[in-house]
């Protein structure tokens, strides 16, 4: 019983105190996930030959295992999907201005370039892992 009680005191002692926990936080499901997708890009940075992009991927894994929380990632997620918004747009005023000049082989390529852009948006619209 006694080692019980000197163990809640110290537990109590050290969550009071602010001093370093005992037991490790549960880090979120969407960090969890972007942390994965960080390490495959390494293994295939790493698997090109790429030092250069392993090194910044490297870089991202130490600040996501370091900062990372939900709330960063759904900031993050809104700037994609506002960048992702505009290149929609973009695109879609390019195609209409080839469509106007009747270029059937530059109506071909924005139209390739703007269902590109839509996938980008889509892939941006995917909600955080719970």
């Amino acid at each position: 019983m006694k080692p019980l009680i000197v163990c809640a005191i110290a537990l109590l002692s050290a969550t009071l105190l602010g001093t370093a926990p005992l037991v490790a936080a549960e880090p979120s499901p969407a960090c969890a996930a972007k942390r994965v997708e960080i390490e495959r890009g390494i293994s295939e940075a790493e698997a090109r030959g790429n030092a250069r992009e392993a090194r910044g991927l490297r870089r991202a894994l130490r600040a996501n295992q370091d900062n990372c929380t939900t709330a960063s990632l759904e900031a993050e997620r809104n700037r994609d999907i506002a960048e992702a918004t505009r290149d929609v747009a973009d695109r879609e005023a390019e195609l209409a201005k080839a469509e106007h000049k009747g270029d059937a082989s530059k109506i071909v390529k924005q139209r390739e370039k703007l269902d590109e852009a839509r996938r980008d948006l889509a892939e941006a619209q995917r909600p955080l892992p719970q």
